[in-house]
């Protein structure tokens, strides 16, 4: 029953991430970069938050990410008044399933469900390779097709940025047949930047986690020298 009823939370997120099989890219940023962080978050608000929504995170969590709070209000925050709401979308999930078929899931622990056993980094990777793979498919009804998700239902919100790719029929690889705003290079560095920003969402606390981690590994390592050095000490007379 515990199984079944995880599987249900989790179904409408690992629905939004079908497509195994494929080649992922390995996603080549880290939860450690403050900076790529808040460029992360400004591209989520910006461009992801027009229909998904983080409804487990508040706007003041994004302050952990070195941001004040005036910067949160001036630069993240367009459908709240108040610091301390959940970043969720204004459109109702009727509404929603209205116009897209269905109600676009919550990113807040997309990365984390993507992932094997709760494995972010292979979220991650699913996700860097989904960004940046879709292209021009007439044949869809939103006009976009994706590798790592066939017969998407998400347009790509992000085509201004990238461009437009096609689908080589003869190579059956991606080519760039309408450049965008950013260079490859460019836009390959947003697209981390933003995964970043939700591998992040997943677990807030996870870079801290990990150092506390190592900051109890090591006095358990001290703490054994300690306790080994007791030990004969007080058995040397026996030894």
């Amino acid at each position: 029953m515990k199984k079944f009823l995880i599987a249900l939370l989790f179904a409408p997120v690992l629905a939004f991430a079908a497509g195994a099989g494929i080649h992922l890219d390995k996603w080549p940023g880290s939860v450690s970069d403050k900076a790529a962080l808040q460029n992360g978050a400004k591209l989520f608000v910006n461009y992801c938050m027009n229909c998904h929504g983080a409804s487990y995170m508040r706007y003041k969590n994004l302050m952990d990410l070195g941001l004040t709070e005036q910067q949160v209000k001036e630069n993240l925050m367009f459908a709240s008044d108040k610091i301390g709401d959940l970043m969720s979308v204004a459109a109702r999930h009727d509404e929603q399933k209205k116009w897209f078929g269905a109600t676009p899931p919550d990113l807040t622990i997309v990365a984390r469900a993507r992932g094997e056993a709760g494995n972010a980094g292979a979220g991650a990777d699913w996700l860097y390779t989904y960004l940046r793979t879709f292209y021009k498919d007439d044949k869809r009804p939103t006009g976009w097709n994706n590798l790592a998700f066939e017969a998407v239902g998400m347009p790509h919100v992000l085509w201004e940025l990238q461009g437009t790719q096609v689908m080589n029929p003869e190579t059956h690889k991606l080519e760039l047949a309408i450049p965008g705003k950013m260079g490859q290079a460019e836009y390959d560095k947003s697209i981390s930047d933003l995964v970043g920003f939700m591998v992040w969402m997943g677990e807030p606390q996870q870079e801290f986690r990990r150092k506390l981690g190592f900051i109890v590994l090591a006095f358990l390592a001290l703490l054994f020298v300690v306790a080994y050095a007791l030990k004969k000490e007080y058995w040397k007379d026996i030894h």
